[in-house]
């Protein structure tokens, strides 16, 4: 404190903090703020718990160009029934609709909007997405994995440039509320995210830190791998691309997760990769190039390849890699995480869409072995992982009071198992996710030539009930220096 005071000179900017505690600026590790744009893009259907509230929405709904949109539909409001466009045509009179389910994984198109689409029946993609069909053939609307959803999603009305400008600096400023200062954004959207992040720095600054990780996926030629490793360091003041970002599996609501054995409905034997070792392959090629990695494994297979991969890249790739979401995961798993310097980052407020009964559909498609192993945060910790923690926006709110209270009080599934101390949950959205994203020498603690990256809760984040954390406020969040919420 005395050599601060030292420092100080006519032109220094004193902040009272009035007995705030200060911590290292928050990080939410698994983001989409610029995707999230456009998957959040229509009516927010995330309070619709059956078909007559969801139908009810839908006969309400706003109609952009003659279109009905909708996200975050949670699978359990059709009550176990196949999801199905029958179950909403009445409603929605004709109209094209395109509804993004909870998940990001999944949608519900309309009749009239596979029609427009071309879609007929069945189709074969690179990577693993369906076009479900009933027995008859007929498309039933629901459509699986990126491929399949972006045949009818291409057509949909999305936000004009400016609206979505406008639109993210509005997020990141309500994120920066919350007390994040940064965020590791888990897509590249279209490709063109660096010129819409370079054209908000034009004019202003950006409220959070991002770290940009681009696709790859399935079918990737050797050409493409070159241009993702070139892409590594663009940057602007604020934001960078610093990583790659696969997919091992999809979810499991939608039968995807990638499985040791099926579930209930005999899904989930298959990798997102068609080819599981051409995703091998690929991660070597970027591993030898130095190439950051984050996976997308949520079922126990899925976890159990991408152990395997790192597992042959020798030692330099400790701290390398990582793995999101780990929605289940056997005990043999667990250990492998510190012996290979595999990250394991996961989101908390997943949780929410589960029950503590294992009523709900992610639960009863695993069973109850598997969904009792439901987000095994505290378990990873204590087998000597590092774990980084964040939200998944717009899967789920991106309050990080919410992410580090719902880690030290687990919803549904994960109820019943052990829960993070105040410690590890902070930990793992500050010097965790730093270690996360390569930046451990320059970010996550408060300490001399680390950036100036803060947040003052006004109540201890350590020491604070899980429910009043949630509420928490936020006395100042500053990322590089900058304050980025709060008053001076």
């Amino acid at each position: 404190m005395a050599d601060v005071r030292d420092w100080r000179g006519p032109a220094t900017e004193v902040v009272d903090l009035g007995g705030a505690t200060l911590t290292p600026g928050l990080t939410d590790a698994h983001s989409h703020p610029v995707w999230g744009i456009e998957m959040a893009t229509g009516t927010d259907l995330s309070a619709v718990r059956d078909l007559d509230q969801l139908r009810a929405a839908l006969r309400t709904a706003p109609r952009p160009a003659g279109w009905v949109l909708g996200h975050g539909l949670d699978h359990n409001a059709f009550g176990g029934r196949p999801v199905d466009t029958a179950l909403i045509e009445e409603a929605l009179a004709g109209a094209p609709a395109f509804l993004r389910l909870y998940d990001g994984h999944s949608a519900l198109a309309s009749g009239a909007a596979l029609a427009a689409a071309g879609i007929t029946g069945p189709r074969t993609f690179d990577q693993r997405s369906e076009i479900v069909c009933g027995p008859d053939g007929r498309p039933t609307g629901h459509l699986i994995e990126h491929a399949a959803m972006a045949l009818v999603s291409a057509l949909a009305p999305k936000p004009p440039a400016a609206e979505r400008r406008t639109r993210l600096t509005a997020l990141l400023g309500e994120m920066a509320a919350t007390g994040l200062t940064g965020a590791h954004v888990m897509d590249l959207g279209d490709g063109d995210v660096p010129a819409l992040l370079a054209g908000i720095e034009y004019e202003d600054d950006l409220p959070l830190r991002l770290n940009l990780a681009p696709w790859c996926m399935p079918g990737t030629t050797p050409e493409e791998l070159a241009e993702l490793i070139a892409l590594q360091g663009v940057h602007g003041r604020h934001w960078q691309v610093g990583g790659v970002k696969f997919f091992m599996d999809g979810t499991v609501e939608g039968g995807t997760a990638w499985l040791e054995h099926a579930d209930c409905h005999g899904r989930g034997t298959d990798a997102f990769w068609p080819d599981p070792q051409a995703y091998s392959a690929a991660v070597r090629t970027l591993d030898a190039a130095g190439v950051r990695t984050a996976t997308h494994a949520i079922g126990d297979a899925a976890v159990r390849h991408v152990l395997d991969t790192v597992a042959s890249l020798g030692a330099q790739a400790r701290t390398r890699h990582r793995i999101e979401h780990i929605e289940t995961v056997p005990d043999d798993q667990l250990k492998r995480f510190a012996e290979l310097g595999v990250i394991a980052s996961m989101q908390p407020p997943h949780t929410a869409y589960t029950r503590a009964d294992h009523s709900d559909e992610w639960s009863k498609r695993l069973g109850p072995d598997r969904a009792g192993r439901a987000w095994r945060c505290r378990d990873l910790r204590d087998a000597g992982a590092v774990l980084a923690l964040g939200s998944d926006w717009p899967i789920a709110h991106h309050d990080a009071r919410r992410v580090l209270a719902v880690a030290r009080s687990p919803l549904g599934a994960a109820a019943a198992g052990p829960a993070l101390t105040g410690l590890m949950a902070l930990e793992g959205m500050t010097s965790h996710a730093a270690l996360a994203a390569g930046e451990q020498r320059v970010a996550g603690r408060i300490a001399a030539g680390f950036r100036a990256d803060l947040t003052a809760f006004v109540l201890d984040p350590v020491e604070t009930a899980p429910d009043e954390l949630a509420q928490a406020p936020i006395r100042l969040t500053m990322s590089g220096g900058r304050i980025t919420y709060g008053e001076v």
